[in-house]
């Protein structure tokens, strides 16, 4: 999206407490440092707030080294992100059990360590069901399939105290959710309450015409969010205006963590990460 709308953005009264509201958070494979340990003291030592994991960093097998890992960490804990497996809209109901009984670990995981939650696509490239028009194309199937799976890693998330985060993807990645609408919508068919969605400044900039206007539209039901530049680099290194998107946030009483999911440019990539968070802490400053 081009500047003009997202400068032209109307500006509300805030308060300054914002920077403190809004946590920005690392995901543990951008952080320098030869070990998780020296990862943590890093982001302790550049005032991060939260660390995001993948479940490439610790497979569900591992997740008792993961809490060993952090359990004396200067730096929580704040989300996982992905699964091991997107095959919750397969038509393989193995297929489809297998994704969900792993996404149940994490969010069991989350909500013993103090984790906000999973972070899930639902599904990466085009439908996998087959229509079956004139009764209902494969989106509509999807929708409906989906909903009824979210209820159910909802209820697991409320148990545990965590919650399900859906992730809409930009086109090049994702057929069925793209804009936060579309996230919006299951979570309001689904009235799970553990069930929400997380808003990724890097799709956003491909799929919504005004990123301060999504995320007023879609408002209460965001969660997390993930940082990026429209580079899908470091925020700063491109033309995302976050001042906009981050009044957007404040105004619809956004609390939750920022972290940052994106490329780190070179060629010292410490140096623009460091760059980078006090770009982001100049952001939030301003708004």
């Amino acid at each position: 999206m081009a500047n003009a709308p997202m400068d032209a953005d109307p500006a509300p009264q805030l308060d300054r407490k914002l920077s403190i509201i809004m946590k920005v958070a690392l995901q543990l494979g951008l952080i320098p440092g030869q070990s998780v340990a020296d990862k943590q003291k890093w982001a302790a030592d550049h005032g991060v707030d939260g660390i995001e994991i993948s479940t490439g960093d610790y497979r569900p097998d591992m997740l008792d080294q993961a809490k060993r890992d952090f359990e004396k960490s200067p730096v929580p804990i704040s989300t996982v992100c992905g699964n091991p497996s997107f095959d919750f809209l397969d038509p393989d109901p193995g297929k489809r059990r297998a994704s969900l009984e792993q996404s149940k670990a994490y969010l069991r995981f989350c909500g013993e360590v103090g984790a906000v939650g999973q972070i899930v696509p639902p599904i990466f490239g085009g439908p996998r069901i087959n229509n079956l028009e004139p009764l209902y194309d494969a989106v509509t199937l999807e929708k409906m399939l989906l909903v009824e799976l979210v209820k159910e890693l909802g209820d697991v998330a409320g148990e545990a105290g965590s919650v399900l985060l859906l992730e809409p993807l930009n086109r090049y990645e994702q057929h069925l959710l793209r804009r936060l609408d579309d996230g919006v919508e299951i979570c309001r068919r689904a009235k799970h309450p553990a069930v929400w969605i997380m808003a990724d400044f890097f799709h956003m900039h491909i799929e919504e015409t005004s990123s301060p206007r999504a995320l007023r539209r879609a408002g209460k039901f965001i969660r997390h969010c993930h940082l990026a530049d429209n580079t899908r680099l470091e925020p700063g290194s491109g033309d995302i205006n976050f001042v906009s998107a981050f009044r957007a946030l404040r105004a619809v009483g956004f609390e939750g963590y920022m972290a940052y999911e994106c490329g780190i440019s070179g060629p010292d990539r410490e140096a623009s990460l460091a760059r980078s968070l006090e770009f982001v802490r100049g952001c939030l400053t301003r708004v």
